[in-house]
């Protein structure tokens, strides 16, 4: 196993906000359906080693990278087609990020450590994605930098 992290980059098609994709999990649960969440992809990254050693899936939600969740195994899957793929299984927990604008773009690409964006202080805070969206469209997307303090306690 490799020393280096990467990460990879998807578009998360049918989905408008974090709260989606978190009501799409606990739908996904409520019908029985408790393995762990995948997405079945036609080919294996390369690079996955470097995935596996604490690499994330980070999605982007409506035109930005909004939240991500870790990415625990890659396995071979067979169609009814009886076409080989992949799927990229990974962690039930959603992290938001900081929200980092993304042009569309097919399949995934890989997105380094260093490029990433953090995760948000708070997490799970409903209606939190319709306000980010509000910032970013408020401003251009040049100007934007989004920076947050720690919070001090008393």
């Amino acid at each position: 196993m490799t020393n280096k992290t990467m990460n990879l980059l998807k578009l998360c098609v049918g989905i408008n906000s974090v709260e989606e994709l978190e009501e799409r999990r606990i739908e996904r649960r409520k019908n029985g359906d408790n393995s762990q969440p995948e997405h079945v992809t036609r080919f294996r990254p390369r690079r996955f080693e470097e995935v596996l050693n604490g690499g994330s899936l980070f999605w982007v939600i409506n035109g930005a990278i909004l939240a991500r969740q870790r990415i625990l195994a890659f396995e071979q899957r067979i169609g009814t087609d009886e076409i080989k793929r992949w799927a990229i299984v990974f962690d039930e927990e959603i992290i938001r990020t900081e929200p980092v604008r993304k042009r569309p773009f097919q399949g995934w690409r890989y997105l380094t450590p260093k490029k990433s964006p953090p995760d948000l202080p708070f997490q799970g805070n409903r209606g939190s994605t319709e306000r980010v969206m509000e910032i970013l469209e408020k401003y251009p997307y040049d100007e934007l930098k989004i920076t947050f303090e720690p919070y001090q306690r008393p």
